[in-house]
């Protein structure tokens, strides 16, 4: 059974049942059903019009904490990571210059982040 036979069937429950305070928590919870189902179509649609998937990378844990930099592009991230660590990471004028992940590792006091 489809996502779209789901929807059917829980809009043909919701229009047989009477409407009042009795009903309205499980009428809530069909409501709820349908907008989860509703949201999977769509992002079914949408992962089957994206491209293929990208290359992933995985930061194995090393010292006490683990930091993650997250932002858009030419905002100084691989500038910063230079600057504070011992790293060489690329940094010029244009966008995307950064493609992987580069880690490196910050001390305050003696802790490794």
């Amino acid at each position: 059974m489809g996502l779209q036979e789901k929807i059917k069937e829980i809009e043909y429950e919701m229009s047989r049942t009477q409407k009042n305070k009795a009903t309205e928590y499980h009428l809530g919870t069909l409501k709820a059903k349908i907008a989860k189902l509703r949201s999977q179509i769509i992002e079914g649609e949408t992962k089957a019009a994206s491209g293929p998937a990208g290359e992933g990378f995985d930061v194995q844990k090393h010292g006490d904490a683990r930091i993650a930099m997250i932002g858009f592009p030419s905002v100084g991230k691989s500038s910063i990571l230079n600057y504070m660590t011992d790293t060489k990471s690329e940094a010029a004028a244009y966008e995307f210059t950064t493609l992987t992940c580069i880690p490196g590792v910050l001390k305050i006091n003696d802790a490794k982040l």
